[in-house]
């Protein structure tokens, strides 16, 4: 795995977006097309928002996915993560990707949902993962302990308390109360599928999950740890969410 340390958050989010268009690039000439991952949350504003910027992308021949989406919340909600993507993304490409393939959070039917996008993952292999980490070391919404072994693309998900706390911390909703406890998530396996995995992870509160996805040891009660398996993953970090790390790195 690279990591790659940075000053602050903007020239981090720089850089990850930097290294993942590049990918997006090869993939595109190499076969005049390319199906990404793009997360969401609070860490991937920066990240996002560089991404757009970057030159030489026909977003018309891009697939998007996304990792996750809280079940029961309809799709205007203002912290469903459909909404996140298209209002700060995917609204704002220069023209219309080639496709976006939103997960149904409010599908009256979570598996059947599930299924669906099974199926299209499945035939439409992944160039670029843009993810994150949780606070509680989580990959989309792979709380701990995660399911390892499930080749499944899409799982419904019980959320754990520290995950939805998180939510309440970054704003997203008003109460605990209010978060939900279910989600739809890309399963880990599915993740690890992915050709390229872009990995941005600011902010000190994301410090012990950092320390324990680079240098604890590989287990599914820090789902992160699963992505040193990867043969191409580039970590960015920030000086606050590096700050528990022991080895040395860029």
């Amino acid at each position: 795995m690279q990591v790659k340390i940075f000053d602050d958050k903007v020239s981090l989010g720089t850089a990850a977006a930097k290294a993942g268009a590049e990918k997006i690039r090869k993939a595109l000439a190499d076969n005049g097309k390319a199906n990404i991952i793009l997360a969401t949350g609070a860490s991937q504003f920066e990240m996002l928002a560089a991404l757009l910027q970057e030159p030489g992308i026909d977003w018309s021949k891009i697939r998007i996915f996304h990792l996750d989406e809280y079940i029961g919340l309809p799709a205007d909600h203002p912290a469903g993560f459909r909404k996140y993507l298209w209002t700060r993304f995917v609204s704002k490409l220069p023209v219309p990707p080639a496709a976006f393939h939103p997960v149904n959070g409010s599908a009256a039917d979570p598996e059947q949902a599930c299924a669906e996008l099974d199926a299209v993952i499945s035939a439409n292999p992944i160039d670029v993962a843009f993810i994150g980490i949780g606070e509680n070391g989580h990959i989309a919404f792979n709380d701990p302990p995660a399911d390892f072994d499930t080749e499944k693309p899409y799982l419904v998900i019980k959320l754990d308390e520290k995950c939805r706390r998180q939510q309440l911390g970054e704003g997203w909703f008003p109460t605990l109360a209010d978060v939900p406890e279910r989600a739809i998530s890309m399963s880990c396996r599915q993740i690890l599928k992915s050709k390229a995995i872009i990995n941005t992870v600011p902010d000190k509160r994301k410090a012990e999950a950092v320390r324990g996805a680079l240098e604890g040891p590989l287990t599914n009660l820090c789902p992160s740890s699963i992505l040193r398996t990867h043969s191409d993953v580039a970590t960015f970090l920030d000086r606050d969410s590096a700050s528990l790390l022991e080895k040395k790195y860029e």
